[in-house]
This record gives C-alpha cells, structure tokens and sequence, in this order.
C-alpha cells in the first residue's frame, strides 16, 4: 500500500507493478527517454494521461448523450449534451484513479459497474467512503496537502491533494469537499519532474495561491469550467473565472476542460476564449477536441520550493 505523507515529510513510495488487468506485454512508447507521456481528452472532467510508464484516469464519466445524472444531492438531475470519445470498455489498463469529488457527472453509474474495484482511487475523504461502501477497497482518501507516491521501474509519479472550494463561502457547508490535485513525474535519479495541476471543480479564491509558492513551475494546468448553476448558485468556473485561476496557479500551458457537457454549463468554451484574448493569454492556452491526444511537456529542473519526493 501507499505510503500516506505531508508535502513536508520524507516520502516512501508504493512499487507497482503491471497496470490491473493489463496484458503481459508493456507499453515501451510510454517510457521513452525523450517522452514524459501523452494527454487523451475523453470528455467531461474524463482525462487519460500518459504519465511515463504509470496510466491515469481522472473524474471518469461514460454516460452517453441524453442520459442524466443526478446532482446537488440528488435534488435535481442534468443531462448529457455531449458523447464520450471512447467507452470504458476501450480504456486501455489504468494504474489509478485521481478524483475530484464524488458528483454522479465525475464518477458515474457505468464506472462503479465496470470498474476494476482493485483500481487506487485517489480522492478526498468523503468520496473515498462512499465508494468504499460500493465495493472500491483501494479509494484512499487524501487531505488537503497530502501525498501519495508510486514507483514503477526508474519513474516517480507523486500525486498531491490541492485545495479547492465547490461554491461560494455560505454554500461551502452544503455541498461536497472537492479537491485539486498535482500530478508530478520524474525519474529517481533525476530533479527534472513535469507538473500538471488538475483543478477539480473548484472556484477561484486566495486559497489556490498556495500551490504555486508549494509548486512553483507547473508545465500544465487541465482546468474545469463550465459555469456550472444549480439552483442560480454557481458551482465551477466561469470564463472570467478561468482566467482568474491562471493568474493564481501561474501555470506555463493551460487546457481547459468540463465546459459543455451537461446543461447545469452556463458558460460555453467561446466565454472562456474571449476573457483569455483579453488578458492576453492567447499563448498560454491549448484547445484540446474530445478524442485529440497531445504529448506532454517534457521534465525540467524546477525553481525552488516544496520539491514532490
């Protein structure tokens, strides 16, 4: 099992071995001296990464267009705009599972049936026992700031719990805990890593500060927007939103995700593009389709602050 740190505490890392489920047979394209990995845009918050040899799968959602999800406890259900560009059963084996909340729109009714329940599921703590109570043993949960770690060959692949808030401050007490999450990889014998934050379905606040003075120089920032409303509350970031989280995180590349799958979205992906012309950040943003893959940054050396061991 994992080993459960604070960014400040000396890390021991968990050995994995092959991917559950996976076929004898290795993927060598994915550990490549010159390769950190790929990104394939699935749909919703759903996220394969290539993270070297280790595969991961952030917020899976399957459901197909047309059919619903319930939200805001159940109160009241959304329903799907969009397709998945692939189904569960085309997911090639997944090391792990990063998980932002427990919302039916981030971890949905096909993958509690499918899913491998050995799967790790990294999430807060209570999504982690909700899923536990539906079969997933491994779902670990992780506080704010804390830390697993796993190694696989000469890789590390560090995931950190960020914070996040699901709302404003007065509907913070009614609404689920969500996290942001770092993803950092590098080799064990090397400084050179590649960060990549996961926002979560956070909203800006001085909060999200903090993780660049943790993490300084995050290659890769995948954020959720959406303008989510429910009940005229707004849950997810907006377009303006959106920009006010780069200016906060200070990441080098940002791609935006969860913007036009559900009709709780009330800021389409055009609201998002124009505040992003208007800061002049036209640079710093990759438009990422359903079903495009793009390759990684590569690793560089960092500057100084909390180092992901």
């Amino acid at each position: 099992m994992a080993h459960d740190i604070m960014a400040d505490e000396p890390a021991q890392a968990e050995t994995l071995d092959a991917p559950f489920d996976a076929p004898e047979a290795t993927d060598e394209l994915s550990t490549s001296e010159q390769d950190a990995g790929s990104l394939f845009f699935i749909g919703t918050a759903t996220v394969l990464l290539r993270l070297g040899p280790f595969t991961v799968l952030t917020d899976p959602n399957f459901l197909h267009q047309g059919e619903s999800v319930g939200i805001g406890y159940g109160m009241i259900r959304s329903r799907r705009l969009t397709e998945p560009a692939i189904s569960i059963d085309d997911l090639p084996p997944v090391d792990m599972v990063v998980l932002s909340h427990h919302h039916e729109d981030h971890f949905d009714r096909v993958v509690t049936e499918r899913l491998n329940p050995l799967t790790p599921i990294l999430t807060t703590p209570d999504a982690a026992r909700a899923l536990q109570g539906v079969g997933f043993r491994n779902a670990r949960a992780l506080q704010t700031w804390q830390q697993q770690a796993f190694v696989r060959g000469d890789w590390l692949l560090t995931v950190t719990s960020l914070p996040g808030v699901h709302g404003p401050a007065p509907m913070v007490p009614f609404l689920p805990s969500v996290m942001g999450s770092l993803l950092e990889l590098r080799r064990v014998d090397r400084s050179e890593s590649v960060r990549i934050y996961v926002s979560g379905d956070t909203l800006p606040y001085d909060g999200l500060a903090e993780i660049p003075a943790r993490f300084p120089g995050i290659d890769l920032a995948l954020l959720h927007l959406g303008g989510t409303r429910v009940f005229g509350v707004l849950l997810t970031m907006d377009g303006r939103q959106g920009v006010e989280a780069i200016r906060l995180v200070r990441p080098e590349l940002v791609v935006p995700i969860y913007y036009d799958d559900y009709d709780v979205f009330k800021s389409p992906l055009d609201d998002f593009r124009r505040e992003v012309q208007r800061a002049g950040f036209e640079r710093q943003v990759r438009y990422v389709a359903r079903g495009e893959t793009i390759p990684l940054p590569l690793p560089t050396r960092k500057p100084g602050g909390q180092p992901s061991r």
